[in-house]
């Protein structure tokens, strides 16, 4: 099997070797170069270019945002956005995905915690792996520590397999996962819904700082309000609810209300927040009472927990492979047997709102 080459860019030499190390870690990736800023990047894609470009976004003489549109403009490739994790970081970093960036990942930095490298150095490959298999026509139109090492837990270190949902309820939530590619797609669909709507529900692949400028960033645009999550928030109508990074996302019901529950806890399926434990607590918590989504992104997060809100009653979807970035979250869902149905991007907006007007179905 041919090796991933990938192309680090970044103005730090200490980064670069550090993210250097732990990509060439990665057997089935090839560290082809890094160069200290984009204007010797270019000089080295002249000469070869990369599967994926590992990209900073402050730099000197030319600016990664301003290297990445050109990039896209001229030959599409997948950049994954490396980035510190700032809030100043994550409003460039928001524009970068919006310029075309496929994912952005926190920078794995030597002096911290064993454990917060790896968790970084595991994010760093998976996300470099997800862009190489980036849908590219999609690409357009938007214009040293092995993650093996790491366990991979499910959803079961958190809550436990549900059995049945709570006391009937008529009120509709809607729970959406999703990772690469998923800003875009997000900022899609939530810009479609109208001012009414059921309470949603979203976890996206996405380390701590960003999330908050994120859901800043789809509120501004869209008719609903959306922000991050914060622990007792309730699922109302109207409101979308996004997942802190670095924290799980747990439905909870309180009487005929539903709420979230912001914790801590070890990754699941190598993510925090982890897909499959907010779809979980919604099959145990809203059953038939929900509807459940899964869009574009690597990996399989989110598949098992799908099949068990479709198994407590919920109406489900995955997007299919044609509108996906990268068609690995969805393709595990629905080789599980957790979606009902298999819809296009652009038609997600127009299920949740079909789903929002529905009368109680008891």
């Amino acid at each position: 099997m041919n090796k991933i080459n990938v192309l680090i860019v970044d103005d730090s030499a200490v980064v670069r070797k550090v993210v250097t190390d732990v990509l060439s870690a990665e057997p089935t990736i090839n560290v082809m170069g890094a160069a200290a800023d984009p204007i010797f990047a270019m000089e080295r894609m002249s000469r070869q270019w990369p599967d994926v470009i590992v990209l900073d976004v402050e730099m000197p003489r030319m600016d990664g945002i301003t290297f990445l549109k050109k990039i896209m403009a001229e030959r599409p490739t997948p950049v994954v956005i490396c980035s510190t994790i700032t809030q100043q970081g994550a409003t460039t970093t928001l524009q970068a995905l919006e310029a075309g960036a496929v994912n952005v990942v926190p920078k794995p930095s030597i002096g911290t915690r064993r454990q917060q490298m790896e968790d970084a150095a595991g994010s760093l490959v998976q996300a470099v792996k997800a862009a190489a298999q980036a849908n590219l026509r999609r690409l357009v139109t938007r214009t040293a520590v092995s993650p093996g090492v790491l366990p991979r837990l499910t959803a079961d270190a958190i809550l436990a397999p549900p059995t049945h949902a709570m006391a009937h309820t008529t009120e509709r939530i809607v729970a959406i996962g999703t990772s690469t590619g998923g800003t875009q797609a997000l900022e899609v669909v939530l810009t479609a819904l109208p001012r009414v709507c059921a309470g949603i529900v979203i976890v996206q692949h996405m380390p701590e700082k960003f999330t908050g400028a994120f859901a800043e960033r789809l509120n501004s645009v869209s008719q609903i309000e959306v922000r991050e999550a914060k622990n007792g928030d309730r699922v109302m109508p109207n409101l979308a609810l996004i997942a802190p990074g670095g924290k799980h996302m747990l439905l909870k019901r309180n009487g005929a209300q539903y709420q979230v529950e912001v914790i801590d806890g070890p990754l699941v399926n190598r993510h925090r927040p982890s897909v499959d434990v907010l779809f979980r607590s919604v099959a145990k918590f809203a059953g038939k009472n929900a509807l459940g989504i899964i869009m574009t992104g690597m990996g399989d997060d989110g598949a098992r927990g799908l099949k068990e809100m479709r198994d407590a009653g919920a109406s489900t979807l995955a997007q299919d492979e044609e509108s996906c970035v990268v068609f690995g979250m969805p393709k595990e869902a629905i080789k599980q047997g957790g979606a009902e149905r298999v819809v296009s991007l652009g038609e997600i907006p127009a299920s949740i709102i079909g789903y929002s007007m529905k009368g109680d179905s008891t």
